[in-house]
């Protein structure tokens, strides 16, 4: 029997050829994925899961045939890329329309190819490998002889993470035009429908929340048709087993590293089988495939973990943290900020904002961000969006003007921009009414009064480029927060004829990535954040640009809990923005503690949002501790390991609690949050995760307080009695009702 294997620089064996078996194992260790090329050449999935033996045959272990289906009773029914219209009556992950309107295929193997490292993806963002040692690829093409449909399934297995990358390509080989009706990037059938569903839904200022709900015969799906991943959904969804906990059990984590329409699904047939597939909505999706066309699909990352959810997203986090995001801030610690957004709004001029600024250089703050209301004529939001040249009335010195005057104090300057939209009060909608998107004879609806850039014509990018380039260049700008403040409605562009306007969303997508390429290739140095009305395109796609986004718009501490909560399942702490404003909240109108709304945003890229020049004494000298102490533990917060311990969707959802470790596992810190006081409370600990068992480690509390809290835990604590024990956190009844709403206490553990 004919064996193939590779090895890699490090000596490790990932992907293996069986040619007697016609059998894949991508294997690292950490886990297995088994693939078999079938009698009628269709290409199946065996396995996925915990790593097993290489150089042995797995084929015993395909899934029974279909019944009642004589003539094809070869075709097994775990397929990695289903079509429909030959007896398998699951949602496909694929539907090409032929000429004759059929969409029936039969894809056989025809030929694969194994490669060091890892392929980029064209126009796709994607993850990436700085070493061929650190990943193999395997191509395996399937090929529809009567169509001239070809296949490229690709899948990457990373040398020293629980991760596959999976992407699909479709290409014309034949003489007539195609329609793709319908492309996942990924397909996943499971042997069995034990699992629990997680997924993250929410909307405008509550994004992300945590939502489970166990697998039902039916399909069970979420998606997005908004033109974005949007806050409604995000594109990641996860199955557990029954048992499966933060900290123990099988958990199977799927992303789709992608920024627009989405479809995330799992489908449980009668038989007790599950099918999950994932890629671009098919329900506002066709594209024209004329001959020797191909398309390239989004890629989708694929986690499997043994050790829980928290083994599920630590792999997703150090996947994304480095080899996602790119370029010279993917490493950097994120300066801390101040944003005037909250604090001014619209009502700025510029001694106002280099009064901030001149605060905030004195606390410590390290980035001065000029929000929205710079340019045009934009008092609100009614007019100016499309205009990027700078209000003299406001700035009379340009942008380049102010950018100097901050940074002679000492600190680095940013800026807002939205760059997608358009107001109908603008010099660009007068000139070019035709680029906002729309139906001609058809009112376009408008959100927050704004209208959306058509970025699927060539056109439209090219302006953007060409005026924000211009902006980016007059003065010394370290940091840009690119927002998207609306969605898409009435898709349609002049650009494609009527019967491809099916690829609009795709291609409007696309448009977004090429001006995000240009302008961090042009301007590397700058930190890109991205921003969707809060958290409304926070994902894989988005990071593969800007290594942060804004989390949400809600900045309440409280609310902020449960949305950084749900949104650390897939997405680093480096990657989300977070920040102290203001009380009365401007969302919620909750008044909590500034130590409070400072001991939340720290687990993220950390700042402010509110005006300094308004802070009394007292609040400015508790700012200058709170930067000074996040500058001290700003790395071990933003790249350590972060691990999940209470949660706000568990039980009445009172406690949260969650920590940060080095790699090393001497440093640590535990940020421990409780929203509503309790009457004569009851003994507490919390139990730890991730310590050297054996080590010593000084404990304190930040803030620094001499309570029963403080007394129960500083001092000398071994890693093991943390983790099996937990520290105290109720004490003195009688102190713990003068705690009051809103509290929450940082622990540090030094070895």
């Amino acid at each position: 029997m004919a064996v193939v294997v590779r090895g890699n620089a490090a000596g490790m064996t990932l992907i293996e050829w069986r040619e007697g078996d016609r059998q894949f194992h991508l294997s690292n260790g950490r886990l297995s994925v088994v693939l078999a090329i079938h009698e009628n050449g269709a290409l199946g999935l065996l396995h996925l899961g915990r790593p097993l033996a290489t150089g042995r045959s797995y084929r015993h272990m395909l899934s029974r045939p279909f019944e009642g289906f004589s003539n094809r009773l070869g075709d097994p029914v775990a397929l990695e890329c289903p079509t429909p219209g030959s007896g398998d009556y699951r949602a496909p992950g694929l539907v090409v329309e032929q000429p004759d309107g059929s969409t029936v295929l039969e894809l056989a193997y025809a030929g694969h190819r194994i490669t060091a490292g890892k392929p980029e993806l064209g126009a796709l963002p994607a993850t990436y490998v700085e070493a061929n040692d650190e990943a193999e690829t395997l191509e395996v093409d399937l090929r529809d002889a009567r169509s001239g449909v070809v296949v490229t399934l690709r899948y990457t297995v990373f040398r020293d993470l629980a991760a596959i990358a999976r992407s699909v390509v479709v290409r014309n080989e034949g003489d007539a035009v195609l329609t793709v009706r319908c492309a996942m990037s990924a397909v996943v059938d499971l042997p069995d429908d034990d699992w629990t569903l997680i997924h993250l839904s929410g909307t405008w200022a509550r994004e992300r929340h945590v939502q489970e709900r166990r697998l039902a015969p039916g399909r069970q799906s979420i998606s997005s048709n908004r033109g974005a991943s949007s806050a409604a959904q995000n594109p990641f969804i996860a199955l557990r087993r029954r048992s499966t906990a933060e900290e123990h059990g099988e958990a199977l984590g799927v992303a789709l590293i992608y920024s627009g329409n989405f479809l995330a699904e799992v489908e449980v047939e009668p038989f007790g089988t599950a099918r999950l597939r994932i890629g671009m909505d098919p329900e506002n999706f066709a594209w024209e495939l004329g001959p020797g066309a191909d398309l390239q699909l989004p890629e989708a990352v694929i986690v499997h973990a043994t050790d829980g959810l928290g083994g599920m997203s630590e792999t997703f986090h150090r996947l994304f943290r480095e080899r996602l995001a790119r370029g010279v801030w993917r490493d950097r610690p994120r300066p801390i900020l101040v944003n005037n957004w909250e604090g001014t709004y619209f009502d700025f001029d510029e001694e106002r904002l280099i009064a901030i600024a001149s605060v905030a250089r004195d606390l410590g703050i390290e980035l001065f961000v000029l929000d929205d209301g710079w340019f045009g004529k934009r008092d609100d939001d009614t007019t100016s969006l499309g205009d990027w040249t700078v209000d003299r009335r406001k700035l009379p010195n340009g942008i380049d003007g102010l950018a100097r005057r901050v940074t002679e104090l000492g600190i680095q300057f940013g800026i807002w921009i939205e760059p997608e939209m358009v107001s109908e009060r603008s010099e660009l909608f007068a000139a070019h009414p035709d680029w906002a998107i729309g139906i001609p004879g058809r009112p376009r609806t408008e959100g927050r009064t704004q209208l959306v850039l058509d970025f699927s014509r060539p056109e439209v990018v090219d302006h953007l480029e060409r005026v924000l380039s211009d902006v980016l260049r007059s003065g010394p700008i370290s940091y840009v927060k690119w927002d998207m403040n609306r969605t898409i409605t009435e898709p349609w562009t002049p650009s494609l004829p009527p019967d491809r306007q099916g690829e609009f969303f795709h291609r409007y997508i696309l448009g977004v990535y090429e001006l995000y390429r240009r302008l961090t290739a042009a301007f590397p140095e700058i930190l890109f954040e991205s921003c969707a009305s809060g958290g409304g395109r926070f994902d894989g796609g988005m990071l593969a640009f800007a290594p942060q986004a804004w989390t949400s718009d809600d900045t309440d501490a409280i609310e902020r809990l449960a949305i950084q909560w749900g949104t650390s399942l897939a997405y680093p702490v480096s990657s989300m923005g977070a920040h102290v404003s203001a009380v009365p909240n401007h969302q919620v109108g909750r008044i909590t503690p500034l130590s409070t709304r400072a001991s939340v945003a720290f687990f993220g890229a950390f700042g402010y949002e509110l005006d300094t020049t308004r802070l009394t004494e007292g609040e400015r000298a508790e700012i200058r501790d709170q930067i000074a102490f996040f500058r001290q533990h700003r790395e071990l917060i933003q790249y350590g390991r972060f691990l999940r311990l209470r949660g706000p969707f568990e039980g009445d959802g009172n406690e949260t609690a969650w920590m940060s470790v080095s790699d090393d596992r001497r440093r640590a810190i535990v940020g421990f949050y409780r929203a509503l006081n309790r009457p004569s409370p009851g003994p507490s600990r919390l139990r730890l995760r991730g310590l050297d068992s054996a080590a010593e480690y000084r404990v304190s509390i930040w803030p620094a307080a001499d309570d029963a809290t403080g007394r129960a835990n500083t001092g000398t604590r071994r890693g093991d009695e943390l983790e099996a024990v937990g520290l105290a956190i109720d004490g003195d009844r009688d102190e713990a009702a003068r705690r009051g709403d809103f509290w929450a206490r940082l622990f540090i553990l030094e070895a």
